[in-house]
């Protein structure tokens, strides 16, 4: 008896549902992997470590910002490309690297913002302003414009349920 038309409509939603659980999930461990990262190295390069190391970029935070999220951002795609969307490749490296970092620009720009505003529109200059502007609200917002990103214009290759194993056919 083959199965009939709705039912097979229901296993594929079900299974592209598995699929997107899957992907977030994997995108959030990478993510909390490279937050860490981000959160570490901007807090070195402009706070220092204390009784160590003064922050060498101390009067230059939004630099700092830019250069511990481009760190990240390396971290990221890595984690990204070989485990998260790997089954979503389809672009040559240098293409997908390429709007990987043009997404990931655009998602510091909003954090950036975020840090801007604090620093500079509200005069918040502690440590804490700047990992809750920057780490925290420019954070959740750059992330979730790039899962959007990501999944929309750099790992874009034709999900087949099938060959990735979670719909069986059938015959």
């Amino acid at each position: 008896m083959t199965p009939s038309p709705s039912a097979g409509l229901l296993a594929r939603a079900r299974a592209a549902y598995q699929v997107l659980v899957a992907e977030l999930a994997k995108f959030g461990t990478v993510g909390a992997l490279a937050f860490v990262v981000d959160t570490a190295l901007y807090n070195v390069l402009v706070f220092g470590v204390p009784g160590v190391l003064a922050g060498p970029m101390a009067e230059s935070p939004l630099w700092g910002k830019v250069v511990a999220t481009s760190v990240a951002t390396v971290f990221s795609w890595v984690g990204n490309r070989l485990w998260t969307f790997r089954h979503r490749r389809s672009e040559p490296v240098a293409h997908e690297f390429g709007l990987f970092v043009v997404f990931n620009a655009l998602g510091l720009l909003i954090a950036l913002s975020c840090l801007g505003f604090s620093r500079y529109l509200l005069g918040l200059e502690s440590q804490l302003a700047d990992n809750i502007a920057g780490n925290g609200v420019g954070l959740v917002l750059g992330t979730l414009f790039r899962f959007w990103a990501y999944r929309r214009f750099v790992f874009r290759g034709e999900l087949d349920l099938d060959r990735q194993g979670v719909v069986a056919r059938g015959r």
